[in-house]
């Protein structure tokens, strides 16, 4: 397990040395889960597969309405952070007959049923995105921040959660 000044780089690591000092300050002080609580006080409001399912929709329908449809949404005990993944978006071509069929499915680590609302959005917002496109390009963060004007900020949170996670022992 990594001291308070051995952050788990897999989740900080294009940070700035600023940043890096703060979050090192918070962990020293032992403040980091109690600066997320404040921060971030919300409890999670979608916690089964049919609430994400309306939760994206509703997500996709104000952002992407011409995106392509997706076949399936569900949360995925299989996703975790030590794959380095927290959602899935996979575009799945099969022959059947003479046609050929493609589907969309997004899949959000279970471990979103537990975390703020603002974390699960930001993942979903990120999935989504690829709807659009394919590659973490410039294109794609800006649709990112389209959708969600608090990506960025968002994204920290999720990876300070992550780090105090890491820390306290827990497996994503």
């Amino acid at each position: 397990m990594p001291t308070p000044h051995e952050l788990p780089s897999q989740y900080l690591a294009h940070y700035s040395e600023e940043i890096l000092e703060q979050v090192r300050a918070l962990i020293a002080a032992d403040q980091l889960g109690a600066w997320l609580k404040e921060r971030y006080p919300g409890r999670p409001t979608v916690t089964t597969d049919r609430a994400l399912y309306e939760y994206v929709m509703v997500l996709k329908n104000a952002h992407l309405k011409t995106a392509p449809p997706l076949s399936k949404i569900c949360f995925d005990d299989k996703i975790s952070t030590l794959n380095r993944s927290l959602g899935l978006h996979t575009y799945v071509s099969r022959v059947q007959g003479q046609k050929l069929k493609a589907k969309n499915e997004l899949r959000v680590a279970s471990l979103f049923k537990e975390t703020p609302p603002q974390f699960l959005r930001m993942v979903v917002v990120h999935e989504l995105s690829h709807l659009r496109e394919r590659e973490h390009n410039k294109a794609f963060y800006q649709l990112c921040q389209r959708m969600e004007p608090n990506f960025d900020q968002y994204e920290l949170g999720l990876r300070l959660y992550l780090t105090h996670r890491e820390l306290a022992g827990k497996a994503g």
